[in-house]
């Protein structure tokens, strides 16, 4: 091999990051020295031709000339040559430019593979990166939403660390990726707005929608004259303040509201004669009920469109019902603007009526939101609205599939914003805003319990086995322990406060901003939300421990040991900071997609997992063991959780069949009787995939048209989707969950 500058290496190829070959063209490098010189200032003819003789030269002496060489070798030529030259500005930013250059071809591979990969997925679920069931289209606007949310994560993160610096200059900000990255806390949805912190969930009061419609959020709509506009503007309200919150908006009110509107446009009394006929037009009458029923038709298929905020997402919305001491507490002193108060009655008439035509509805189209919740007080051994109890039962023997929340307070919400300016017993707040009027979680942080556990077990036990007998004695060591995990846990927890407090202000920055409308034009106030504590692998810590997920009363002790702890140094935290209110509750999360991150983690970290699922329930019970449905009741109620988890806790009671009138009737007795306050019975619902026939129960052939190609519908936990659609572990676990049948009750 001989080697003169003017001689080219014919037969030497070069291989292009893409793979391809290409032949080997010298005034390539010279043309890179002569911009990394420019780069520093130093460019001069003769210092070009000195590195460019010198690379050609050790390239031409080197053994590998006849071979394939890669841009990247001949890269690392230049570099090295001009270093040893001393041309040491110039090799910096040759360096500089090289990693600029790296970083864009990996965030675009990145890019492009998740492309790939969003394309071959089985369904958007798999597809996503926290899955989501309500997603239920593949399409490009979805992957808009989804190929950016690895970079909102960073940049919340990247927010977050900046203000625990500013807020409290003596702790590691440092340590909030740590704990991020060694999972035992995970932040929800990080990735949902990018350059930007949102509040989580919210239940929003619609009076300033009665007086302004949605003008203050941006919307050019003024206040509703009559039950048109009130219907096609509510569903403009629902998708505009849908974009500014990463989860579920309640409107606890609609129905309320609407009985208002039908009032205007019919009378005081319309319902009592619903099939009266109207005018629709100069040639068309129809009924007051169906022209309601067209009402409820509008407002309801129009949420469940793909067209709302974060991704060509439905928009998840709540609607709540109250029994009448829950309405005489929330809206007793309640007055509309033109001076009219709400009457029980018509509201009552108006509640059942919506629940048995959705009911009836979701045989034509089997619907995801709203999601429900019947709101019953019970007091004295009995439920003081008798025939709202009865009703609700009623609907579940009809196969309806909504929640039921039963108190024996009415303080006990304290979204309550109407109710009392102070709540004078126990505070209950769903983390969604569920049946509370301006409340909800503006942040939610959850602890993986079960991490957590084994990480102080490993780090202060000689003998590890030793751990399940510290639990299975009561004495003065299992005492010990006790309290070693619970200080363990207090560190924990001191930091997820400041973490908690951090987005807090943050989330006052974007507020004082105006980039928070639905704040200041009144419909929600940021001090009354709450920021939550989640929670996630209850029963997998307890049975490490030993402990058996079961109505046990070591079982007990341990959920009453964590949940009080936690409710407790709640409280101590609770106040204000930089005059901004922060109140913190405790939820078991529903974790649709962490609770199978979470496992998945755990198992791939070395950590102690079932083998009988594939993720971590979100229940004090574990869904896939065939346990009664009392017990699991028991298991939810007041001997368990208490008032502790007031951020919410919801069991969802699997069961083979719909059960009678009476039936239901001594279950949700039962429940109110041990204290299981938040509940829903889950029936598979089911469709078929060609006539589209739908049962409220599942079936293998269709009974309408004989095909075998159906698509079962259920709840991962929360709202009814397809279970088609559901991620891939959610469909595992989902073949695992024991469905009760009516022998298995007691």
């Amino acid at each position: 091999r001989y080697f003169h500058p003017k001689i080219l290496f014919y037969k030497m190829k070069i291989t292009k990051r893409d793979g391809s070959f290409v032949e080997f063209e010298p005034s390539k490098i010279q043309t890179v020295i002569k911009k990394c010189l420019q780069s520093c200032d130093t460019e001069d003819d003769l210092c070009v031709t000195e590195i460019y003789n010198m690379v050609l030269e050790r390239i031409a002496q080197s053994e590998d000339t006849d071979d394939v060489w890669s841009v990247e070798d001949i890269q690392n030529c230049i570099e090295a040559t001009m270093m040893d030259l001393g041309y040491y500005e110039a090799v910096k930013e040759f360096i500089l430019y090289r990693e600029k250059h790296k970083s864009i071809r990996d965030y675009v591979k990145q890019k492009t593979d998740f492309i790939a990969q969003f394309k071959e997925s089985a369904n958007t679920a798999n597809a996503t990166v926290d899955d989501n069931s309500n997603v239920t289209n593949k399409n490009i606007g979805v992957l808009n939403a989804e190929i950016h949310k690895t970079d909102n994560i960073q940049i919340s993160r990247g927010m977050v660390m900046h203000k625990l610096k500013e807020l409290f200059p003596d702790f590691d900000n440092k340590q909030y990726i740590r704990d991020l990255e060694s999972h035992i806390i995970y932040k929800h949805d990080e990735s949902s707005f990018a350059g930007a912190v949102a509040p989580y969930c919210c239940s929003i009061t619609m009076y300033p929608f009665l007086n302004e419609g949605i003008k203050g959020i941006g919307g050019l709509s003024a206040a509703p004259k009559n039950l048109d506009s009130f219907c096609g503007m509510y569903v403009n309200l629902i998708f505009a303040t849908s974009a500014m919150f990463a989860g579920a908006v309640a409107t606890s009110e609609f129905l309320l509201y609407f009985t208002y509107f039908c009032k205007k446009e019919w009378g005081e009394e319309f319902w009592k004669h619903p099939e009266t006929k109207i005018s629709i037009s100069s040639t068309r009458k129809k009924t007051i009920l169906s022209q309601i029923h067209q009402h409820w038709q509008q407002v309801i298929y129009s949420i469940n469109q793909p067209a709302a905020a974060r991704g060509l997402q439905s928009a998840f919305v709540n609607f709540s019902y109250f029994d009448k001491p829950f309405f005489d507490g929330m809206f007793g002193d309640f007055v509309f603007p033109d001076g009219t108060k709400p009457d029980w009655d018509s509201l009552n008439w108006i509640q059942k009526e919506f629940m048995q035509w959705f009911n009836q509805e979701r045989l034509r189209c089997i619907l995801t939101f709203p999601v429900e919740s019947y709101t019953l007080l019970y007091k004295d051994g009995k439920f003081v609205d008798e025939e709202s109890f009865n009703f609700v039962c009623e609907e579940y023997a009809r196969g309806h599939s909504f929640f039921t929340y039963i108190s024996d307070t009415v303080d006990s919400l304290s979204s309550c914003c109407r109710l009392k300016n102070k709540i004078q017993t126990k505070e209950f707040n769903f983390t969604n805003g569920n049946m509370g009027v301006q409340t909800g979680s503006k942040s939610v942080i959850t602890l993986n319990l079960n991490r957590i556990v084994q990480d102080y077990c490993r780090a202060h036990t000689r003998y590890p086995q030793m751990v399940k007998e510290f639990w299975r004695n009561d004495d003065e060591t299992t005492d010990f322990m006790k309290e070693g995990l619970l200080n363990y846990l207090e560190t924990i927890l001191e930091r997820v406060y400041n973490y908690h407090v951090a987005y807090n202000e943050l989330l006052w920055d974007m507020h004082d901003a105006g980039l928070l409308p639905v704040y200041t034009a009144g419909f929600i106030n940021l001090n009354k939300q709450y920021l939550t504590i989640g929670l996630n692998g209850l029963n997998q810590a307890a049975e490490f421990l030993g402990i058996k997920c079961t109505d046990n009363k070591q079982y007990k002790d341990f959920c009453e040991l964590i949940f009080g702890f936690i409710k407790d140094f709640n409280s101590t935290h609770k106040g204000k900071f930089n005059g901004h209110q922060v109140t913190f509750n405790t939820e078991m999360v529903p974790a649709e997609s962490l609770a199978v991150k979470n496992y998945n983690w755990d198992k791939a970290d070395g950590y102690q997992v079932p083998e009988d699922t594939n993720l971590y329930a979100s229940y004090i019970f574990k869904p896939n063991e065939n346990l009664s449905v009392l017990e699991k009741l028991r298991l939810h109620g007041k001997d368990y959780i208490g008032d502790y988890l007031d951020g919410g806790s919801a069991a969802h009671i699997n069961l083979s069949e719909h059960l009678s009138v009476e039936q239901y009737k001594k279950i949700i007795q039962y429940a109110a009787e041990v204290g299981c306050q938040y509940f829903t019975f889950n029936i598979p619902n089911c469709e078929c995939g060609d006539c589209g026939f739908i049962a409220k129960q599942p079936f293998d052939t269709c009974p309408k048209c004989g095909s075998t190609h159906t698509y079962l519908w259920d709840r991962i936990i929360g709202y009814l989707t397809k279970i088609k659609n559901w991620s891939e572990g959610r469909q595992v676990e989902q073949k695992t969950r024991v469905y009760a049948g009516v022998e298995n009750i007691s």
